[in-house]
């Protein structure tokens, strides 16, 4: 079978379902561009700003992809067989993460561009809303662990083409730290010299395409340099990104977040580009080279990930179904949406984005034969072998084509690092009530700090080898990325419901929240409970990862009873159904004095 017989009709299937599913619930969440979004209604030119809607939709697709769509569907893929990945990814995205994407830009744009964990403290109790910050912090803090330490095993080593080119971890660590420069001189040309969009990515998009190709050139081999061991290497990397966040998070939107997050999401777009149109040429011109070679299923149960279910739900989250896009569309996105029917596209078209990077991650999984060594390389290798083939075809350098991949998978990261540490600092701050500088930087050095304490703790296995951290805190970084999303979905039904009252309630929100709610929790429970029992019976595990999965149970379990309180509660004249738009917003002069207040 052609690779191309997968992915064209995954193509138009993501396609007609953002056209007619995406249609259906616009019309239903009633999306209206004569209201005034908080962008517009609450503009700061900090925080609030409204901005084009080709900007935002890079600027968001490019945070919430990041690495996601891309390690979870190989680890899928080859743990499982690709049928049942491509299946999740393809009915998670258009049923569960779209409308979970969407339904959160549009209940954080209706209340002012409050959080979600706002969003439940109006519509269901204080309780709820410590809960529900205390939960997303603690998700915050393995999104950033997992990320930053497969990010820093990308800038060490060599991989060893099938070719014998070379591809040094050096040169994309000097690829990434150009790429770190570019976006801040095209936030300033575009801040102060008034550069147009246009021009400044006509700009600094090849510009991004040079750093690619010179890093291999110049390659900063931190291990070279400070005569340190790989290993050791790979965490001093992981301790620099992670004191690159904490000066991230404080720097204003314009000048990094938002230019690199467009050029981030002009990596997205040529990537899938690259990759259709080499799979086309290779299909054509290299007989074989596009045929799927890898088994489509591998059995209900594995050594590699357990039981597919509930494991398959949580080992592809970004690509299906993120709990992480809710904090992204509710804590920076709604706060630059410049027309209410901007967030179909930006919402839910983005997520279906994401699919399609999903699926071509998942066909990199797809041409290695059953027993290729390839399998057992990290996910991030696998993304960037494979996408070197494709690209290959187009006539670049195999070398070129993988360090191309390398860096746009650090790319993505990049983007989700530096918004999870923001996202971390507004909790912190919130919870504290610590604002102004103080609290700011309070908030950014404890959210990023506590992933510190993690990476820089050894993991070992029961023979006393080296674990990777980032496998450590995968899957259960997914389960609570995963139960993070059921309880958002849960949160945005209570609104809607109390809002609303309507049928269909229960069955665009209602459905996707009990199936991510019981596939989350399971998961959850296999992997936390079996730590606290040895051969001898109950133990305290000295682990703190067993702990926090514990915690993470706890509060969930805490919100389910919260949210079903709430629901079967009367309602009074205190709890109104709106008969027009769904949750209302103040007029634009209320917006200014609760602002000036």
């Amino acid at each position: 079978m052609s690779l191309l017989a997968i992915l064209l009709p995954s193509a138009l299937l993501l396609g007609l379902a953002y056209r007619v599913y995406g249609g259906v619930l616009a019309r239903l969440f009633r999306l209206d561009d004569s209201a005034p979004t908080p962008a517009v209604a609450l503009r700061d030119d900090v925080d609030y700003e409204p901005i084009p809607p080709q900007l935002l939709l890079g600027q968001h697709f490019s945070a919430i992809a990041a690495a996601g769509p891309i390690v979870g569907p190989i680890l899928a893929g080859v743990a499982f067989g690709w049928l049942p990945a491509l299946l999740w990814i393809l009915v998670g995205s258009i049923f569960i993460g779209g409308v979970h994407d969407f339904s959160a830009l549009v209940a954080s744009i209706r209340h002012k561009a409050r959080s979600i964990a706002e969003v439940v403290r109006d519509h269901m109790s204080r309780r709820s809303y410590v809960l529900f910050l205390a939960f997303v912090w603690i998700a915050l803090v393995y999104i950033i662990v997992a990320f930053t330490d497969i990010t820093a095993a990308s800038f060490v080593g060599r991989q060893t083409l099938e070719n014998g080119a070379e591809v040094s971890g050096g040169g994309i660590a000097t690829s990434s730290l150009l790429y770190l420069a570019i976006p801040v001189v095209m936030g300033l040309c575009m801040r102060f010299g008034r550069m147009p969009l246009w021009l400044a990515t006509a700009i600094f998009v090849p510009l991004v395409g040079f750093a690619i190709w010179i890093g291999q050139s110049i390659p900063f081999d931190l291990a070279a340099l400070l005569g340190t061991t790989t290993a050791q290497a790979q965490r001093i990397w992981g301790v620099l990104l992670l004191l690159y966040c904490l000066g991230a998070a404080m720097v204003p939107m314009w000048m990094l977040l938002q230019p690199r997050g467009h050029l981030g999401g002009c990596f997205l777009y040529v990537a899938l580009a690259g990759a259709v149109i080499g799979l086309t040429l290779s299909d054509r011109l290299v007989a074989g080279e596009a045929a799927v070679r890898y088994p489509a299923f591998t059995g209900w149960q594995t050594q590699k990930a357990g039981p597919l279910v509930p494991m398959l739900f949580i080992t592809i989250a970004c690509g299906a179904c993120s709990g992480f896009h809710s904090l992204i569309a509710s804590g920076t996105t709604s706060k630059q949406l410049r027309r209410e029917t901007d967030a179909r596209p930006i919402g839910y078209g983005t997520m279906l984005l994401e699919a399609m990077v999903a699926v071509v991650s998942l066909s990199c999984v797809m041409v290695l034969a059953a027993d290729s060594p390839l399998a057992n390389q990290p996910p991030n290798f696998v993304y960037a072998l494979g996408m070197g083939r494709f690209l290959e075809m187009l006539g670049v350098p195999t070398a070129v084509g993988v360090s191309f991949a390398l860096m746009a998978f650090t790319t993505f990261v990049y983007d989700t690092l530096d918004v999870c540490t923001r996202l971390g600092r507004y909790i912190v701050q919130e919870l504290t009530g610590l604002q102004g500088r103080a609290g700011g930087w309070l908030g950014t050095a404890l959210t990023a700090g506590v992933p510190m304490l993690f990476l820089l703790r050894p993991q070992l296995d029961g023979n006393g080898d080296a674990i990777p951290v980032w496998k450590t805190f995968w899957a259960l970084f997914g389960a609570s990325n995963q139960l993070l999303a059921a309880l958002t979905l849960l949160g945005v039904t209570v609104w809607l419901w109390r809002t609303r009252g309507a049928a269909w309630v229960w069955l665009v929100t209602g459905l996707p929240t009990a199936f991510m709610y019981a596939m989350s929790t399971w998961a959850l429970a296999a992997m936390t409970l079996p730590r606290f029992r040895t051969a001898s019976g109950f133990a305290l595990p000295a682990d703190p990862v067993p702990w926090a999965g514990l915690v993470l149970l706890a509060l969930a379990v805490v919100m389910l009873g919260e949210a079903i309180r709430v629901l079967a509660a009367p309602r009074g004249p205190d709890d109104p159904r709106s008969p027009g738009r769904v949750g209302s917003l103040p007029e634009p002069a209320a917006w200014a004095a609760a602002r000036t207040a």
